[in-house]
Formats: structure tokens, C-alpha cells, sequence
């Protein structure tokens, strides 16, 4: 059993984004890329979460601005900030930190962002060139992120059986696509699949997102498969954050398998900054 070490592969990711903006910009006397956080409500872990993404801007040469509203803004308050960036030049990456107070509608909301500028790639344009294999699309963070850590481990994707437990827009669908963009045969699993453990000891890939300890058992899955595990949960007994997976007993029979923490957390941040980066490059040719 190796480990999948996604720590290790957004360190690396972000070092060489970092090179590309200070080459490809700063010595040609262009700004940094600029990405734009809106959060609203005070949602303790999207706190974290947005502190994570503005920090990590910095270490690669961003610059970055959040735009905070209360939790009971108006959707003509937000309406009004998302305008204001999409027509701001200077701003080349938007993100929407989800989940939305109750009085929006998340999706309604995603889609009133700028696709060139939609760094989560979450509009129904990024979307659709997902589903189309348009490489001038923005593709979501973590469904990105995971391609990378196996790429960055040499794992052969094509021909493989993957096996999804997951079917969000966040997650599920657009890792679905881009495995499927990688010539792998991929079945999704959700609440009410039937069979599901049968389903789960067939496949050579395992990606489990259900937010729920230990969901992923040693015996469901094969010897030998390749174990991706998305869940954040936390441990009511040691207060310590663990995955969906069984780690100490799937890690027996699984060759690679990503921890929690340390696996495909730290990649999301790292390609919402590269998503940043080709938006930024991409507005310079379109304005050419």
C-alpha cells in the first residue's frame, strides 16, 4: 500500500504556478491574478475555508480580496456584488463559497457569475464544455484535484472501473466526466443504488464522498484497488478529522489510497489557484 500524498502533489502544483506567474506576468509587467472570495452568512467552516484560499493566493503571488455579507443580505445585495465584479477587469477569478443561507438559490446565484471567471466551475457553460471535452472550460477543484493526484502518481486511468459514491455538481457529476474525458468506465452510486457493496468490490477506483466515518469497510473493496477517499468528517471520540474511509483496515488491501487529512483537500485549493491562473491567462489572449 502506497499513500497518496495530496499535500505533497498541491505543494507541488502551487510552486509551479507560483514560477508560471512571476515568468509568464510579473516579469512582463502584468498584474497578478486577482481572485475575488464572496461569502455570506458566518458559516464557521467556510470561515476556514475562505482563510485557506486567501493564504494560499499569497504563497503563490495573487492577490485577493473577500467580499463578506450578512446572513440576512438580500438577493439584490449579492446580485449587485457578482455584477460589479464580472464587469471589473482587474478581477480575473470569482468564487461563491457555498453553501448559501436558505433564502437563495445556490444555483440561480452560480450562474450569475462571468463563466470566464467561474474558478469553481460551476456555470452551466463550464459545465456543458465539461460534458463536451472543451478544453477552454474551467473544471470544478476537486474532481480536478483527484485527476491530478493519480496523474502525478502515474496511474494508468484508461480502461479502469471507477466506482463514484457521490452524485453532487460539487463532486460526483463532474469527476464522473472527467474520468469518463480519461477513457475509464464509471458507474456513480448514491442512496438509493441497489447492491451497492457488489458494485463497490468490482471496481479498480473507489472515490466515496458521503460524509459519513468509516462508511468505505476492508470488505468493500478488492485487493488491490485504488482508494480515493472526499469525506470530512470529525471524530467524536479523539476530536481529530477523519474521511469516510476505514483507513487503518481498507489500507490492508488497497495498492494507493489518499488520507484524510492530507489527501484531496489541500488539491482542491491548489487547482481553484490554477483554475485562477488559466483565467487570468486566457483573459489576455481573449483581449489580444
Amino acid at each position: 500500500m502506497e499513500i497518496l500524498n495530496g499535500t505533497q502533489v498541491a505543494f507541488n502544483t502551487k510552486e509551479a504556478i507560483r514560477k508560471d506567474v512571476e515568468e509568464n506576468l510579473i516579469k512582463k509587467g502584468l498584474p497578478a491574478p486577482k481572485l475575488v472570495v464572496i461569502m455570506v452568512g458566518n458559516n464557521p467552516a467556510s470561515k476556514v475555508y475562505v482563510g485557506g484560499k486567501v493564504k494560499a493566493c499569497s504563497q503563490v503571488g495573487f492577490t485577493s480580496e473577500v467580499f463578506n455579507l450578512p446572513e440576512d443580505a438580500k438577493e439584490e445585495e449579492l446580485v449587485s456584488i457578482i455584477e460589479q465584479l464580472n464587469n471589473d477587469d482587474s478581477v480575473n477569478g470569482i468564487l461563491l463559497q457555498l453553501p448559501l443561507p436558505p433564502q437563495f438559490d445556490e444555483q440561480k446565484m452560480v450562474n450569475l457569475i462571468c463563466p470566464e471567471k467561474d474558478v469553481d466551475g460551476l456555470t452551466k457553460l463550464n459545465l456543458g464544455k465539461l460534458m463536451s471535452k472543451d478544453p477552454t472550460g474551467l473544471f470544478g477543484c476537486t474532481p480536478s484535484g483527484i485527476i491530478k493526484i493519480l496523474q502525478d502518481y502515474n496511474v494508468e486511468i484508461k480502461g479502469k472501473d471507477v466506482v463514484i459514491v457521490n452524485r453532487s455538481l460539487l463532486v460526483g457529476k463532474p469527476l464522473a466526466m472527467l474520468f469518463l474525458n480519461e477513457n475509464a468506465t464509471v458507474t456513480i452510486c448514491h442512496s438509493k443504488t441497489k447492491n451497492m457493496e457488489e458494485k463497490l468490490r468490482q471496481a479498480d477506483i473507489v472515490v466515496i464522498a458521503v460524509g459519513k466515518k468509516d462508511f468505505l469497510k476492508e470488505d468493500m473493496v478488492k485487493e488491490g484497488a485504488i482508494v480515493i477517499d472526499v469525506g470530512i468528517n470529525r471524530d467524536e471520540k479523539t476530536n481529530k478529522i477523519c474521511g469516510d474511509v476505514d483507513f487503518e483496515n481498507v489500507s490492508k488491501k488497497a495498492s494507493l489510497i489518499t488520507p484524510v487529512p492530507g489527501g484531496v483537500g489541500p488539491m482542491t485549493i491548489a487547482m481553484l489557484l490554477r483554475n485562477t491562473y488559466i483565467a487570468t491567462i486566457n483573459s489576455y489572449k481573449n483581449n489580444k
